[in-house]
This record gives C-alpha cells, sequence and structure tokens, in this order.
C-alpha cells in the first residue's frame, strides 16, 4: 500500500486504533475485537512488547491495515516497514523517520503540538500530522490551525472519545487516533474483550454520524 493509497482509505474510514499494552498477547485480544467491532486500520506501538511479531501477524489478515507507532528513529522505522507495517506514526516530528517512510511511499505520521511543529512536519514530507497531545481547545484549536494552513491533513489521537470525534471531523481533522477511549486499561487488564468491541462499535457510528468529507 503506498502513502497515497492509505491517505484514500484513512479518508473513508477516518479512524485509527492505536494499542499500547504490557503484553503481546493482550495487545492482540484486544486489537482483534476492537477489528470485530468494525475498526480497519490498526496500529502498534513498538514499546508494546513484541510489537514487530504483532505487525507482521495483523498484517497477514485481509481487510486490516497495520502501521507502526511510536517510531523514533531510522532502525526502529525500518524493522516496522520489514514487519508488514503500511504506515509510521511518532509522537514528534523526526525528519530522519520521515524520510525513510517516504523513502519506502510509506505514510508517515510524526506527532506536533504546535502550528510550527505541523508547519515543519509538512515541509519535511509528512503527508499527515498526528496531533499530539490534545490541543487545549480540543476542536476549536483544529479549526484556528487550518484557517491559515487548509492543506494540513491533521489528525488528533489524544482525547478523543466518541463524545467529541463529531466535533473534530467538522473541524476539519482528516481522520481521528482512539487510544484510551477505545482500550481501556482496566478493561484489558480483566479481559473485557467484548467492552472493546462495544467501544469500537461505537465509535465507527460516531463516525459515520458525523458525515463529514
Amino acid at each position: 500500500m503506498t502513502a497515497a493509497e492509505f491517505l484514500q482509505l484513512l479518508a473513508e474510514v477516518r479512524g485509527i486504533a492505536i494499542v499500547r499494552a504490557p503484553t503481546a498477547e493482550q495487545a492482540a485480544l484486544a486489537m482483534e475485537a476492537a477489528i470485530r467491532g468494525g475498526i480497519r486500520v490498526a496500529e502498534f506501538t513498538l514499546n508494546t512488547p513484541g510489537a514487530l511479531d504483532l505487525i507482521r501477524d495483523f498484517a497477514a489478515r485481509p481487510g486490516v491495515v497495520v502501521g507502526a507507532g511510536t517510531v523514533l528513529d531510522m532502525a526502529h522505522a525500518e524493522e516496522a516497514l520489514h514487519a508488514g507495517a503500511r504506515f509510521l506514526v511518532a509522537p514528534v516530528v523526526d525528519d530522519e523517520v520521515i524520510a525513510v517512510a517516504t523513502r519506502h511511499d510509506i505514510a508517515c505520521i510524526p506527532g506536533a503540538a504546535t502550528p510550527t511543529e505541523m508547519w515543519k512536519a509538512h515541509r519535511a514530507g509528512a503527508p499527515l500530522v498526528k496531533v499530539f497531545p490534545a490541543p487545549p481547545g480540543g476542536p476549536e484549536a483544529i479549526r484556528a490551525v487550518l484557517g491559515p494552513m487548509p492543506f494540513l491533513r491533521l489528525v488528533p489521537t489524544h482525547g478523543v472519545t466518541v463524545d467529541n470525534a463529531g466535533a473534530y471531523l467538522a473541524a476539519g481533522a482528516y481522520a481521528l487516533g482512539f487510544v484510551r477511549s477505545l482500550f481501556d486499561p482496566a478493561e484489558m487488564a480483566a479481559g473485557r474483550w467484548e467492552l472493546v468491541e462495544q467501544r469500537a462499535r461505537a465509535l465507527v457510528a460516531a463516525i459515520a454520524a458525523a458525515n463529514v468529507r
């Protein structure tokens, strides 16, 4: 999947499930529940034990596009791509990670908190920008940034919930990342995978209800 193809897919589904867990088994079961709930784009953070094996496993499953999160250097970027990652996500803007993704024609989503960081990510070649951490102004902050820079494709990931998903999309967010609002640590620790599936269905429904393109 090329970067352009990933952008097209993300424009359709508008959501990324992002799992970080203390064990590979917990991460796998959680993501399987999310997929049963309708998730089509899955991200495993590289600081999850066995993340590369998880990426390799889920990348082989039909109907799911898998990426790597918390990619902080070139070596990890290359390892994730060889494992089958079809997009790379980072909490910061790192020109070398963006360059690796660009060279392989894979979408990179670096994290940025300020308009200046977002602009630098765009200038470095990132087709998408992860808004991290949650902007103090919430959806209105997204709207404010896109006023002077409407060409940015912003993906808020921290603080996005079923209740504000529609507002973020209406403000112009290209897509949304779901972390704790989908993968609640207490529910995961208790093995309440049916609750993860329910959360996934609710988030997918919230995106569909927003009907924003």
